[in-house]
């Protein structure tokens, strides 16, 4: 296919793109925004989890021509009929909607989108058609057009540029672009004299953190002057290639989004400069619309740049350690101008340094030799901290500058609060501990250089003691042998040597028909082998028939038996019976809906392992709103939870505290809050098991009465009627907790037994959310700090069942990792936690056993040894390197099958494939596993397509021959070989991550995000080119071309779920009142104080829903800052 030259727009077209949640679609608007700046337009790019207000906000104050959508999770059809409505009632319907969202938005719902007013929304056979380019020429040409064609368009918008209706601003500011004469002679008609309206003008470097340092100005300034407003100016270079740029300062800004707030990027239009020639036009037009204070942030400069000056009345430099030798201050101009200077990202190397050089600088230029360093403007931040000390010097001092050369009436409310507080690094990773990852390969290579010196002593040693017997007539040579075998003796190492004596009686215990082993204790009895249907007894665990020591320590050292060191094999002697991998997963409408999947999927197995999905409004910790572009969302592509009895509902008729019951529970952001709703409503079951044996059912029903029957509210209750399977267990404390009908000893007893009881997993893993998916909502020190209080929580409960985080490959792998990448990055980021973990103070033996990993299965040849490596990389780091407990030692794994392989065409061919990374996990002993359903990739699975994922692996475990085997990968040249080679693979990785100041360090200049989308490109390209041959996809077609298919069945939340939903929060919310504000100051208060917040989130969350408490701790934790 012949790609398409780039289309030529006739106008300056400006588009704000963004994603309306979250997970490929972050990279996929990434990928499209870049096409778009090189098609010639200026982007605004906003990222991910925008709502319809952000994008229709923007479009109208930057004056957009159109918008590029990408709606993925559900509720897209509310969501693009929602953002033309908003358009049309601002006055903007002009502003063209262009969306896209794979194979979820269908074909009819894109004729009736089309129909409402979206301009296009494009499908997957679009995407094969045109192609990229293709589309995006389609798009920019439709989005070619003036928004003012001339100053008689504006329609008397500059005479009402006093009532600051954001409208009126954007066009007036356009109009100036479009025709500055003619703008000039009439605004000056209008506006003779203009307002003193304060400038302040911030410069700096590229990448200096200045976007940062705006948001969190602004921040400030909302709450300390909550009357005032203020506006933006942010100007960005053109590409002199092409004419795009990217607008991209508004992705990092929070705070930006509120009504006493205007801002406006402009481009420098090839004016080769820092600032577009419009900008004195802009600011008079904002100093007409009588703002209370203008920022002015230019594009990133170089050391002469100073046009800042001729625009602001107050300057602010904003610079960053890293500026090369002293003697370069010596060329940097706005030192000798800048009112203020920042040193940013103080917590760098060098900063104290920095900080010292340039206050010498400024004294030399400014004549202030006899000034101290603490009267100087020179203020040391670190604008990425939320709260920090530093920022907060910086907005007084500017404040202070602002009113004393200006005269405005700008006096902070603030002042009193200022302190001698210094910025200071709140370090995740001690700085001591940055090479950890170089540290742990080199650990892990010493242990191998260790093994393969064993291995070949050993060798030595049995031909010595082989060759002893051969001289048995000659008693000088053979004393002479012994001696030397004695010799060699002492260079084994003892316990090896040991092992070796042993193999022939450990060979013997599998021979036997039971093998006994222990685990905590308690002695374990397998079966040692199974009977196919020809009578013939197959071993579960194959030995090695090796007779050569060398070869014997080889394996000893580097594979060994299932449960044993290194775990290469598996962590368990053997699998447990009883108890198969399979997940049962699930998540849709209401939690009633849910739990009846559950119990359909699950009904008649005999180990409930759910695996629970949650919608787009859960994942980003919001309750459900009526809000057109929340609504829509509820419940779709997931289950919607937002309190305590949602959860109960939800999990009902499970025994949360049984050894046969595990929940997993895929959420990020708001985990904390999701899991307190789980262990909370583990510990009611466990009291209502309590109340019932004691018959104290009376006591519960005094209790709602006076909760809700007396305030005339309707008790929760299950929707419907119980599916087979739900007996119920778990509903009776609908409406309150187990403390409010128990006295509290009885409570915190059963409290005890039932954290020490519960069995799953909380995904959690918020360094991977930062790295590929995206479902942060916290800043990453902030909801690093709450993953770490819940594991300390589990430390001190004793909840040792339950893993407190679930570190993910899967999507690293589904935003476009290759196997190796996926592999390195989750143990990397394992290694992180480790690290974070042992910073704290906890012993590595207290948390080692609950963490657990989970990764994706490809069909890449690597994904064959992704388990096998990471078990022993994990074991081998453990043991060596931090001298960890064997249980701590053990890696845990779930496994998913690739949603990246389920492709929208052919889908039933994705069955195919599902089967063969199905094999591919089993085979290599994975601790559970999850097998999409085929038709995922087009809409949420159906009963029928959740049985035959689940058949997948049922069949295999059940009826495949090989599969009574527990190690069939043990022996074979390519898995040997494929292991050494991903194992180096990773080490060498772990190298690259340590160059860049480890994991934490990486993330910072977005080395695994780039990675990740470099990686997804790749793929994607060959797929397009047929390079890589995928059936069904690009090869092998159908007659018709193997079009998306579009589903039978489409899986979408009710309205009278939704409606459920709303009704049960509003009667929580009255139900509760004083008590929830209470529950959530004291959130606040372990936040400020230091003390442990999750502990106050599992008593809050008894009273409070998940939009109360997420709320609640973005005012003190800071929320996420979204990047490129």
């Amino acid at each position: 296919m012949e790609v398409p030259k780039p289309y030529k727009p006739k106008n300056k077209v400006r588009i704000v793109s963004a994603a309306s949640l979250f997970d490929g679609h972050d990279a996929a608007i990434n990928i499209m925004r870049r096409i778009i700046q090189r098609t010639g337009c200026e982007v605004i790019h906003l990222g991910h989890d925008r709502s319809v207000d952000e994008v229709v906000n923007t479009a109208i104050q930057e004056d957009a021509q159109a918008i590029a959508m990408t709606s993925y999770q559900g509720g897209h059809n509310e969501y693009f009929k929602y953002m033309k409505d908003l358009l049309e009632e601002r006055g903007a319907g002009h502003i063209r909607i262009f969306g896209g969202g794979g194979g979820t938005i269908l074909p009819e719902e894109i004729a009736e989108l089309q129909d409402y007013g979206i301009e296009r929304i494009y499908h997957p056979d679009d995407g094969r058609e045109l192609g990229l380019q293709g589309m995006i020429n389609d798009l920019v040409e439709r989005s070619d057009y003036k928004t003012v064609p001339a100053i008689n368009d504006l329609e008397g918008a500059l005479e009402r540029l006093g009532e600051r209706n954001i409208r009126d601003i954007a066009r007036s500011i356009t109009a100036a672009e479009n025709d500055t004469e003619a703008f000039a002679v009439e605004f000056t008609s209008i506006y003779p004299e203009l307002p003193d309206i304060p400038v302040l003008g911030i410069t700096g470097t590229g990448g200096s953190g200045k976007s940062s340092m705006v948001d969190e100005l602004v921040r400030r300034f909302l709450a300390d002057l909550p009357d005032k407003r203020i506006a933006l100016v942010s100007v960005d270079p053109s590409k002199r290639k092409t004419g795009g740029a990217l607008l991209g300062d508004r992705i990092r800004m929070n705070s930006i989004n509120n009504e006493r707030v205007y801002m406006r990027s402009l481009a420098t239009r090839q004016s080769n400069l820092a600032l577009s020639k419009h900008v004195s036009e802009a600011l008079n037009v904002l100093k007409a619309a009588k703002f209370d204070l203008i920022i002015l942030e230019t594009s990133g400069i170089g050391q002469s740049d100073t046009e800042i000056m001729e625009h602001s009345d107050v300057a602010l430099y904003i610079m960053t350690p890293e500026f090369g030798a002293a003697t370069q201050l010596e060329k940097i101009d706005m030192l000798d101008f800048a009112d203020v200077v920042a040193i940013n990202k103080s917590d760098k190397r060098g900063a104290q340094d920095a900080i010292r050089d340039v206050r010498k600088q400024f004294k030399r230029n400014h004549d202030l030799w006899e000034s101290k360093d603490d009267e100087l403007p020179i203020i040391s931040t670190i604008a990425s901290q939320f709260n920090d000390p530093g920022t907060n010097e910086l907005y007084l001092k500017l404040i202070e500058e602002i009113v004393n050369k200006t005269g405005a009436e700008l006096s902070s409310v603030s002042e009193n609060d200022s302190t001698d507080e210094k910025s200071e690094k709140i370090f995740i990773i001690p700085p001591a501990r940055v090479r950890y990852l170089s540290e742990i390969a080199e650990a892990n290579r010493a242990y191998d250089k260790w093994a393969a010196k064993q291995a070949a002593v050993a060798g030595r040693l049995q031909s010595l003691q082989d060759s002893a017997s051969e001289f048995s007539g000659d008693a000088e040579i053979q004393a002479a042998v012994q001696a030397k075998v004695e010799e060699v003796r002492l260079e084994m190492d003892s316990k090896m040597l040991a092992w070796l004596e042993d193999w022939p009686t450990l060979k013997a215990r599998y021979s036997d028909e039971v093998f006994s082993y222990e685990v905590r204790g308690k002695e374990i009895q397998i079966p040692t082998k199974r009977t196919s249907l020809s009578n013939k007894r197959v071993s579960k665990v194959a030995l090695p028939t090796l007779t050569g020591w060398s070869d014997l320590v080889k394996y000893a050292a580097q594979e060994n038996l299932p449960g044993s060191f290194p775990y290469t094999a598996g962590i368990y002697p053997f699998k447990r019976t009883g108890e198969d991998p399979t997940r049962m997963f699930a998540g849709e409408g209401g939690p009633e809906r849910t739990n009846k999947r559950f119990h359909y999927v699950s009904l008649g197995m005999p180990a409930k392992r759910l695996s629970t999905a949650f919608d787009s409004v859960t994942l980003y910790g919001n309750d459900p709103a009526e809000r057109p572009d929340i609504y829509g969302k509820i419940g779709n592509a997931g289950v919607s939870i937002c309190s305590l009895d949602d959860a109960k509902k939800l999990y009902s008729g499970f025994d949360l505290c049984s050894a046969t019951t595990s929940v997993s529970m895929t959420i990020n952001g708001p985990a904390p809050m999701l899991l307190a709703f789980f262990l909370n409503a583990a510990i009611d079951q466990t009291c209502e098991k309590f109340i019932r044996k004691n018959n104290l059912e009376s006591k519960v029903e005094k209790v709602l009465k006076a909760k809700w029957d007396a305030n005339g509210l309707e008790r929760p209750q299950y929707e419907g009627t119980l599916p087979e399977g739900n007996n119920g267990l778990g509903l009776m404390l609908l409406g309150c907790s187990g403390d409010d009908v128990l006295d509290a000893k009885t409570y915190a007893r059963l409290k005890a037994e039932a954290l020490t009881s519960v069995r799953g997993t909380v995904q959690a893993d918020i360094l991977k959310e930062d790295q590929a998916q995206n479902t942060c909502i916290f800043s990453t020190e902030f909801a690093l700090r709450l993953m770490g209080d819940v594991q300390q929580y589990f430390i001190d409960q004793k909840v040792r069942n339950f893993y407190s985080v679930s570190i993910s490959g899967y999507h690293i792998a589904e935003a476009g990792a290759n196997p190796i990448t996926q592999l390195a990055f989750t143990l990397a980021n394992g290694f992180t936690y480790v690290e974070y973990y042992l910073s704290r103070g906890m012993d590595i033996n207290a948390f080692g056993p609950n963490l657990s990993f989970f990764f994706s299965n490809g069909v890449d040849p690597e994904y064959a040894v992704i388990g096998r490596v990471a078990r022993k990389i994990w074991a081998k780091a453990m043991r060596e390197k931090y001298e960890a407990s064997p249980r701590a030692q053990m890696m845990k794994y779930h496994i998913q099958t690739s949603g990246r392989s389920l492709h929208a065409q052919e889908i039933d061919f994705n069955d195919i494939r599902t089967t063969l990374q199905a094999l591919y996990a089993i085979y290599d002993n994975c601790n559970s596993l999850h097998t999409n359903a085929y038709d995922e990739a087009i809409t949420t699975p159906t009963e029928g397509s959740v049985r035959r994922a689940m058949a997948i692996q049922l069949i295999i475990n059940k009826e495949l021959g090989l599969a009574m085997n527990e190690n069939p990968m043990q022996g074979s040249y390519i898995m040997e070989e494929l292991t050494d080679l991903v194992e180096e693979a990773v080490l060498l990785e772990f190298d690259r991550i340590t160059e860049r100041g480890g994991v934490l360090g990486a993330m910072e200049t977005m080395y695994q995000r780039s990675k990740i989308q470099e990686e997804s490109l790749y793929y994607e390209t060959l797929k397009h080119t047929g390079e890589y041959e995928i059936i069904g996809v690009n090869t092998f077609l159908s007659k018709n071309g193997s079009p998306t298919i579009i589903p039978g069945e489409v899986i979408r939340a009710t309205e009278k779920e939704k409606q459920i939903q709303l009704r049960n929060l509003k009667n929580l919310h009255k139900s509760t009142g004083s008590k929830a504000t209470e529950a959530i100051s004291k959130i606040q208060s372990a936040a400020v104080s230091g003390g442990n917040i999750f502990e106050e989130i599992i008593e809050a969350g008894k009273v409070a829903s998940l939009g109360e408490i997420t709320n609640a701790m973005f005012q003190v934790g800071g929320a996420y800052r979204r990047n490129m």
